[in-house]
């Protein structure tokens, strides 16, 4: 039908012979299950009134979104007309409870093919790198997430931020800019989020406007309708690194020293309860990761989460993810009530992605009573800020526990507190690694093992400094050389970086 799709010229689809021949695939009777259902949509033309690429001419590979030879104005505005009105088609003929067992090239010469065929019907022309984009943000809508895929499936993309239908944020290298990506209106942004939503067996609908769910891939999703969202859906996702970063990795980055790595490493062998704090975004998950990868493949681990993030490289892990309430009120499970259940489990580690509420008492008790080397994460901006969350969040419990009691069980669960920070050039770095070493009167008392210190900022806008051992040598230390731990004495002599 298209004799060559690399050139520039424009496509003008044109009349082929009509072909009996489906994509289909068979039960195991033998019967065929179609995946175009041609005459629902066009039942005067009949299900053999159709034109198809032959295998011979398959659909080009896309062109690139930096394309210099992409559309105007009039061919953009043809070309969203185009995708709007193929989309409600696909839909409408396509067999989706087969979707995911036909092949892509199957799929996609399908959808050239309606494109085609609804272009020879109204006359529409338009260049064939237009053609093959509109096939391409085709595929997206029906395989993926439209117009986000692009954005996905870039690796140099750590945040997805829509704010609105035309309104796509990216953070690249920590800092924000904005994309050329949009929706078609409200509705198209609408119909991404439930789909994100339902994959997960989660919903958002005016009475519950707001939630978090997960990509396949394990990415953070949260989404916000109206009415709490006064302009419109805005849909924040946090990419899943496919690769996780390991400890060596971070040092290499600079986010922490070598030295502070070696401790750290050191304090996971030995089954030290961690807390790891920071800001939003500040890379407390990847922390929590790079960590859990010291831990012993033959211990038992069980993580609880809001949405299953974390990537644990071990074996022997129970993966928990609460779940929200029904339409009709009933049926939610929190973290609290996961926390509860692990304990039932037999775990020799217990993580919780990150404390949020009451659950934040009974990590402590864990913490408490035998699960020795359990890990949380919490949103403060320091170490001291953390402890004084913390007391916030057992004190939710709301029964009359008295405060010195909640920080005996602080002072006594907690070992270690590691805080992350986002610097304003978007360096994530550890900025703290703090002692928990006790009580002294009604104060948890903390000591600071290794910081980091500005020096200034370089000629690129980028913050300079470094982490140094204070000199402190950690009351852990004789815990560390229990568990067989040995780190070189230089490690907490006062500047030491490696």
């Amino acid at each position: 039908m298209f004799k060559n799709f690399q050139d520039t010229s424009p496509v003008t689809p044109s009349a082929a012979p009509a072909s009996d021949n489906v994509v289909s695939l068979k039960k195991p009777s033998g019967e065929r299950m179609p995946l175009i259902n041609r005459a629902a949509r066009h039942p005067k033309q009949g299900p053999a009134d159709e034109t198809r690429l032959a295998p011979s001419q398959p659909i080009a590979a896309p062109a690139s979104a930096a394309d210099p030879s992409a559309p105007a104005d009039e061919e953009q505005g043809d070309a969203l007309a185009l995708k709007s009105v193929l989309h409600e088609k696909i839909l409408d003929q396509l067999n989706l409870s087969v979707i995911d067992k036909v092949q892509k090239t199957e799929l996609r010469r399908e959808i050239g093919t309606l494109a085609a065929k609804h272009m020879q019907e109204t006359g529409l022309t338009m260049p064939s790198a237009t053609f093959h984009r509109i096939v391409d943000d085709l595929m997206d809508e029906v395989m993926g997430l439209g117009p986000l895929e692009p954005l996905l499936a870039d690796a140099s993309v750590s945040d997805i931020l829509v704010n609105g239908a035309d309104k796509v944020f990216v953070e690249r290298g920590g800092l924000l800019e904005r994309t050329n990506v949009r929706f078609r209106d409200e509705r198209h942004l609408l119909r991404v989020i439930d789909k994100i939503v339902s994959r997960v067996g989660r919903r958002i609908d005016e009475s519950q406007p707001w939630v978090d769910a997960r990509l396949d891939d394990g990415s953070r999703v949260n989404a916000i309708i109206r009415p709490c969202a006064i302009d419109g859906p805005s849909l924040s996702i946090r990419k899943f690194s496919k690769k996780p970063l390991r400890m060596s990795a971070l040092v290499q980055h600079g986010a922490l020293s070598p030295a502070a790595a070696m401790f750290l490493e050191g304090a996971v062998n030995a089954r030290m309860n961690t807390l790891i704090s920071g800001g939003t975004g500040s890379g407390k998950t990847t922390m929590l990761n790079a960590m859990s990868a010291f831990i012993d493949p033959r211990q038992r681990m069980v993580t609880i989460e809001d949405a299953a993030e974390l990537q644990l490289q071990q074996e022997h892990v129970v993966r928990l993810e609460t779940r929200p309430a029904n339409a009709e009120g009933t049926g939610r499970i929190s973290q609290h009530d996961l926390v509860i259940n692990a304990l039932r489990m037999r775990p020799d580690r217990i993580v919780v992605g990150e404390v949020r509420g009451s659950e934040a008492f009974d990590m402590l008790q864990a913490m408490n009573t035998g699960h020795d080397g359990s890990m949380t994460t919490i949103h403060a901006n320091t170490a001291r800020d953390a402890i004084g969350r913390l007391e916030q969040m057992v004190s939710m419990i709301g029964s009359d526990f008295p405060l010195s009691a909640i920080r005996s069980q602080i002072a006594a669960g907690i070992t270690l507190v590691v805080q992350l920070n986002r610097l304003s050039d978007g360096q994530r770095k550890v900025m703290s690694i703090s002692e928990v070493v006790g009580l002294e009167g009604d104060v948890v008392m903390m000591q600071d093992i290794f910081v980091y210190k500005k020096t200034g900022v370089d000629g690129e806008g980028r913050v300079t400094g470094e982490m140094t051992a204070t000199g402190v040598r950690p009351r852990c230390f004789e815990a560390l050389v229990a568990s067989g731990i040995t780190l070189p004495a230089e490690c907490f002599q006062v500047g030491a970086t490696v």
